[in-house]
């Protein structure tokens, strides 16, 4: 299956680089490159929304690989489900922490089941804090980090940058050394965090 190829390309690569292209009216739009920048999938988001709807795309920006849907609408403590578009595969659900992530990033890994099988935690309370003060000025000089755990075994890092005209997003799966976690859905956290960057703060 050729959108099934695309995705394995991608989540197989221990590295990755998240950056925000361009905005316009109707579509917001991010590339996933590799680390010698090319562009291995594109993300869009339509804009004005109520309810956010991500699709993960090939190269082609036609080919859909992976779903991002909220379940309800503007809703705080949001759970988005994650599909596998090229197999049909519900792979599990992101869900944030509602009011405790008003001082510190935190989201719960699920399973196609909703039991909680791992989550995804901002680094540091007194950093997030100052982040949620200062706003965009601190990720000059405190980027916005978030680390995932399946039990107590690291398995991402995702940390963004940003400056006055680029946002970037690195993602790394080098921790996971056993494969311990489904790398599409670290993917889909870190193609959820960049484009939602800006509203969970």
């Amino acid at each position: 299956m050729l959108s099934g190829n695309m995705l394995k390309e991608v989540t197989s690569q221990p590295r990755l680089i998240a950056r925000k292209n361009f905005f316009n009216f109707i579509h917001q739009w991010f590339e996933i490159q590799n680390l010698e920048g090319n562009v291995l999938i594109y993300t869009k988001m339509r804009a004005f929304k109520l309810k956010e709807d991500i699709r993960v795309l090939g190269p082609d920006k036609q080919t859909e690989l992976l779903s991002i849907r909220a379940r309800q609408v503007l809703d705080f403590g949001a759970t988005y489900d994650v599909t596998d578009t090229s197999s049909g595969e519900k792979l599990g659900a992101l869900r944030r922490k509602g009011m405790k992530s008003l001082i510190k990033d935190e989201w719960l890994i699920l399973n196609a089941n909703d039991e909680q099988i791992g989550l995804i935690t901002e680094d540091s309370g007194g950093l997030a804090i100052v982040r949620r003060l200062v706003g965009g000025l601190a990720c000059l000089f405190a980027p916005q980090e978030h680390n995932g755990f399946i039990g107590q075994q690291k398995v991402l890092n995702f940390r963004q940058t940003r400056n006055p005209f680029i946002t970037k997003s690195f993602l790394d799966f080098s921790s996971d050394t056993g494969g311990t976690f489904d790398r599409r859905m670290g993917l889909a956290a870190a193609i959820l965090f960049s484009a939602i960057e800006g509203k969970q703060n």
